[in-house]
């Protein structure tokens, strides 16, 4: 039974992400001609030339894909993929026929229509699903030609962004770029997380002192990492700490009063997950 709920709510999230990405598409990079790689930068350009549905025109291109995918490189692509890529299909059709543009401004548009479309591609990843599309293409390039999956994805997307630039006008190509970088970096907080967390290393004369300070005042947990002085040859005890950003300030202070001549390297984590963060369940 917790299998079966799993599975429900897997479908479920693929579905919301899948319905938000279409909403970016139908209500901002379509109507604005802005054609943001993929097989749907590349449906938008057909239906710009022949009036052909977007969304079906979708479903016509990754068809084949899948099927040169499975026949060349063997792939066994998931049940909630296929579903991703054809639910897509019919939403943006759906969302087609009573969207109307919120702006006219394609500045707004592909800012946009690249934040909601990348929130909902990302949610739809994070649920284990995928629309298909050029990811499949670059894997059969990257196959037959000396580059990586993704050297091969840029080529592909890039054909489609030079296809659109000569339908639609550079400038329209331009703002396309603009919003595939928007899209890809939205995907990324989606599945990763914003920045929340601050990891420290830190080098002192006296780790044990700065550590049992940390551990007392901040309640965080600190761990003593063997380290070697490249230099030196020396060897000595690094500390490692996680903080919420709002203790970073503290977190130096403690150091500062202990050993003003401190080593500290100070990171960005976008994910902790354990006591005192994000429950592992």
């Amino acid at each position: 039974m917790p299998k079966l709920t799993n599975r429900v709510m897997d479908y479920a999230g693929v579905l919301l992400g899948v319905f938000i990405t279409a909403v970016g598409l139908s209500w901002f990079l379509i109507p604005s001609k802005i054609a943001a790689g993929g097989v749907s930068g590349l449906a938008t350009v057909t239906y710009y030339l022949f009036n052909f549905p977007v969304g079906l025109t979708m479903l016509a291109l990754n068809i084949p894909l899948f099927l040169a995918s499975f026949k060349i490189l063997g792939l066994r692509f998931g049940a909630k993929t296929i579903f991703g890529a054809a639910t897509l299909s019919l939403m943006v059709d759906l969302l087609n026929e009573w969207a109307f543009p919120l702006t006219s401004d394609p500045i707004l548009a592909c800012v946009y229509g690249g934040v909601i479309s990348g929130i909902g591609l990302g949610i739809t990843f994070r649920f284990g699903g995928s629309t298909g599309g050029t990811d499949m293409a670059a894997q059969i390039l990257a196959r037959y030609f000396p580059i990586s999956v993704g050297q091969a994805l840029l080529v592909v997307d890039g054909f489609v962004i030079i296809l659109a630039g000569l339908v639609f006008g550079p400038e329209l190509a331009l703002y396309a770029l603009v919003s595939v970088f928007i899209s890809t970096k939205t995907i990324d907080i989606v599945q990763e997380g914003q920045s929340y967390a601050k990891a420290a290393f830190i080098i002192a004369n006296d780790p044990h002192t700065i550590g049992n300070i940390i551990m007392e005042s901040l309640g965080r947990g600190a761990t003593l990492i063997q380290a070697k002085g490249m230099f030196t040859g020396l060897g000595r005890d690094m500390l490692f700490v996680i903080v919420s950003r709002s203790e970073i300030a503290k977190l130096k202070q403690i150091v500062s009063e202990i050993d003003q001549r401190a080593f500290v390297v100070i990171a960005d984590v976008s994910e902790v997950l354990g006591e005192g963060f994000i429950s592992l369940s």
